[in-house]
C-alpha cells in the first residue's frame, strides 16, 4: 500500500511538473512572438526610412568629374547611408521604362538633369535632419541646382511608425504584466501540492535554507526548460513564415533575434525562480492548522 502511495504521488509530481513546464512556455511563447514582431516592426521601419530618396539635381553643366568628386563627398558624410550616381542618359532610361514612350527621339532631346540619389541613414530620416542636409548641401556646392524629396510622405511615415510601436509596445508591457501573474499562479499551484512535504521537513528540523533550495533549483530548471520550449517553437514559427513570405528575410537580424530569445530565456528563469522563492516562504510560515484550508 504504501508503495503504491509513493508512486501515485510520484506521478502525480511529475505530472504537475509537465504542466508547470508548459504553462511556463506557452506564456512565454507569446512573450517572445511579441518580441520578434516588435523586432520586426522595427527593422521594417528602418528598412522603409533606408529607401526615402534625396534627388540632388546638378547643372547640366557640371562635368562628370566633378559629379563624382561631389559623390564621395556626400558617401563620407556620417548621414548618408549610399548615394547613386544617375547620368542623363540612364535618367532618360527609367523614365521610358515607366511612360513605355521613347520621348527623347520625339523631343530631339534630352530635358532630364544629371543627379545623384541620396539615401539617408534611418536615424536621419526626419523632417529636421533632411531640411539641414538640404540646406548646407545648397550652400556648399554652387553646382547643386535642387534637392527634392517626398516632404509630406516623410512625415506621414514617421508618424504612422512611430504609432504602429507604441501600441505594440502597450501590448508587450501588458503581456508583461499577465505573463508574470500567469507563472507565478502556475507554480504557486505546483509548490501548494508540495505544502505537505514542506511543512514535515520543517517539522523534523529542517533550515528554511535547506527546504527552499531543491524548490528554487527546480523552479530554476522549469523555467529554463520553459524559455527553451518557447525558443524552439519561436524558431519554427520563423522558418514556417520565411517560407511563406519570402520578402521577410530582408528584415532578418539574428543578433536582433538572439536578443529576444535571451529575453525569453530571461524571464523564465527569474519569473520562476522568484515566484518559487515566494511560495515557498509562504507554506514555510503557515501554521500546520492552514494547510488544510
Amino acid at each position: 500500500m504504501e508503495e503504491f502511495e509513493a508512486s501515485d504521488s510520484a506521478k502525480k509530481t511529475k505530472t504537475i511538473y509537465i504542466s508547470t513546464v508548459f504553462g511556463i512556455a506557452m506564456v512565454l511563447l507569446m512573450v517572445g512572438l511579441l518580441g520578434l514582431i516588435l523586432v520586426n516592426v522595427n527593422n521594417l521601419a528602418r528598412y522603409v526610412k533606408e529607401n526615402i530618396v534625396l534627388n540632388v539635381f546638378l547643372d547640366d553643366a557640371t562635368h562628370e568629374t566633378d559629379v563624382l568628386q561631389l559623390q564621395k563627398q556626400l558617401e563620407a558624410n556620417p548621414m548618408v547611408k549610399q548615394t547613386q550616381y544617375v547620368s542623363k542618359e540612364l535618367a532618360a532610361q527609367n523614365l521610358q521604362k515607366d511612360l513605355g514612350k521613347d520621348f527623347v527621339n520625339f523631343l530631339g532631346y534630352n530635358p532630364l538633369p544629371q543627379s545623384i540619389d541620396v539615401y539617408l541613414k534611418a536615424d536621419y530620416t526626419n523632417d529636421a535632419d533632411i531640411e539641414k542636409f538640404k540646406t548646407e548641401l545648397l550652400k556648399n556646392n554652387p553646382i547643386v541646382k535642387e534637392v527634392k524629396y517626398e516632404k509630406s510622405l516623410v512625415e506621414q511615415m514617421n508618424q504612422n511608425l512611430t504609432s504602429i510601436t507604441l501600441v505594440i509596445l502597450a501590448f508587450t508591457g501588458i503581456f508583461v504584466v499577465v505573463s508574470v501573474a500567469l507563472i507565478n499562479n502556475t507554480i504557486r499551484l505546483a509548490i501548494y501540492s508540495q505544502r505537505f512535504l514542506i511543512k514535515s521537513m520543517q517539522l523534523v528540523g529542517a533550515t528554511k535554507g535547506f527546504i527552499r533550495k531543491p524548490f528554487l533549483l527546480y523552479g530554476i530548471w522549469h523555467g529554463l526548460l520553459g524559455g527553451l520550449i518557447a525558443i524552439i517553437i519561436l524558431i519554427g514559427t520563423l522558418y514556417l513564415a520565411y517560407q511563406q513570405i519570402p520578402d521577410l528575410i530582408i528584415l532578418r537580424n539574428y543578433t536582433e533575434f538572439g536578443i529576444v530569445f535571451a529575453i525569453v530565456i530571461g524571464m523564465g528563469l527569474f519569473i520562476a525562480g522568484f515566484s518559487t522563492f515566494l511560495a515557498v516562504n509562504k507554506f514555510l510560515r503557515l501554521k500546520i492548522y492552514d494547510l488544510y484550508r
